[in-house]
């Protein structure tokens, strides 16, 4: 037995231990719901999710507590799982569901009992359902992305928005050589990317243009199997597009190869860079830390080979195996996805959303947020495309982000050769998790 498929079956073994054994928040004489969050410590963000939980407490009755994990989170998860202590709520990615389904550590959420479940959008139950067509978790947050650009860069340069791949590329050479900010140095990038392979970034950030110019990892075959395509000319063309801009045009800021988004965050806001392909989640950080008038946001153009499309993805409420809560796990969830809860999630225009776009269609965001940049991204979240429910997404995102790096870190790397070789891994791994 493989190492990884070792440590999928201890893992297993011990998540089934779970089942009818409380969490630490709950086998004891405290009744206290305890939910974990993936944000920073201290942060806007989770500062957001306390008031959520404590909306809920004040609703409900019952007792929280919010404990806000960045770092390592999922290796946390892992050590909780081992110790058969696992929170009762989880809020975390979308595209988590299959990892985390493959090691038991998720209740079913019954759709058609969940108070609200009919007022959320379908294509976020879509990120809601398992391989097996089962829902494990109630849709919280949904985004898409979009490009933020420094617009008084732009104006300084005397261009236009991009509307195709070939402005795109214009536009990055004169933030890199015009010296857009003015101080007489050569010290700007066109683009700021978050390239390193921690945590799939490469792929993340490569998957926008990917879907843009209709390409993609893997696709359907039918009845819960797929069949990589990663190779395909569309997909290899945008990973192409991408390796230009660090190898050809270098106009990408120096480093992006080992960043996560952390720092691509910083060195946005530092002004060494002026194109973001990001998510709304930075949207307040950089109005309050750029200034309003000086970013704008604008769509991803649509690749010569396809599009429109971006990434989708979002939060899910996941409700944890072994806990003994399971009325107020229920609770809760349902708490989240009502208009309340999404309104407090999505925390108006301040910083610090842990609701990007509501995925409650009751909830109305132009009522909510007044920056009408908002709307890109709503826009734009019609064509989104969410990682497809494949058991474990995880490694799949991880072997495609290791590849891309590759090629983007070495301008001597060939894009066709290196996608032939990830569409052959990425098979080998769809017959492991029986996808294939």
């Amino acid at each position: 037995m493989s190492r990884r498929l070792l440590g999928v079956a201890i893992m297993t073994t011990l998540a089934v231990g779970l089942t009818g054994c409380g969490s630490g928040a709950s086998s004891g004489s405290d009744n206290t719901l305890e939910i974990w969050i993936r944000q920073a410590p201290d942060s806007d963000s989770a500062k957001t999710a306390k008031k959520l939980a404590d909306a809920f407490t004040k609703a409900s009755g019952v007792q929280t507590k919010v404990v806000a994990l960045f770092d390592d989170f999922e290796t946390k998860l892992n050590q909780q799982a081992a110790q058969k202590d696992l929170p009762d709520i989880v809020i975390n990615d979308t595209a988590q569901l299959g990892n985390m389904v493959s090691q038991g550590w998720l209740e079913p959420v019954d759709k058609a009992a969940l108070k609200g479940g009919d007022q959320l959008a379908e294509t976020a139950w879509k990120a809601a359902t398992g391989s097996d067509g089962k829902f494990y978790a109630a849709p919280f947050s949904a985004q898409s992305f979009a490009l933020i650009v420094r617009k008084d860069w732009r104006e300084k340069v005397g261009m236009e928005p991009p509307e195709t791949w070939d402005d795109l590329t214009k536009l990055a050479v004169a933030f890199t050589e015009k010296d857009p900010d003015g101080n007489g140095q050569k010290d700007t990038a066109g683009f700021t990317a978050p390239a390193g392979t921690k945590r799939g970034y490469a792929s993340w950030y490569a998957s926008s243009l990917i879907y843009a110019n209709g390409g993609d990892f893997i696709k359907s075959t039918g009845a819960g199997k797929y069949a990589a395509t990663v190779n395909d000319p569309k997909t290899v063309e945008a990973v192409q597009y991408l390796q230009d801009q660090f190898c050809k045009t270098k106009t990408v800021n120096p480093g992006a190869v080992s960043n996560d988004t952390t720092v691509t965050h910083e060195v946005f806001e530092k002004g060494q860079g002026g194109i973001y392909l990001v998510g709304p989640y930075v949207l307040a950080r950089f109005v309050n830390s750029v200034g309003t008038d000086k970013i704008e946001v604008l769509p991803v153009p649509k690749g010569p080979a396809g599009g429109p499309g971006t990434l989708g993805e979002g939060e899910n409420v996941y409700l944890m195996a072994g806990s003994a809560n399971k009325d107020a796990q229920k609770k809760f969830a349902e708490f989240a996805i009502s208009p309340e809860g999404q309104k407090i999630g999505m925390n108006k225009d301040a910083n610090g959303a842990i609701v990007r776009l509501p995925v409650n269609t009751t909830v109305d965001m132009s009522a909510e947020r007044q920056d009408p940049r908002w709307k890109v991204f709503q826009e734009s979240y019609a064509h989104a495309v969410y990682a497809p429910p494949v058991p474990n997404w995880a490694p799949i995102r991880q072997t495609s982000a290791d590849t891309i790096n590759a090629v983007w870190a070495d301008c001597t790397a060939d894009v066709k050769t290196a996608m032939d070789e990830l569409n052959t891994k990425l098979t080998q791994e769809l017959q492991s998790q029986k996808a294939s």
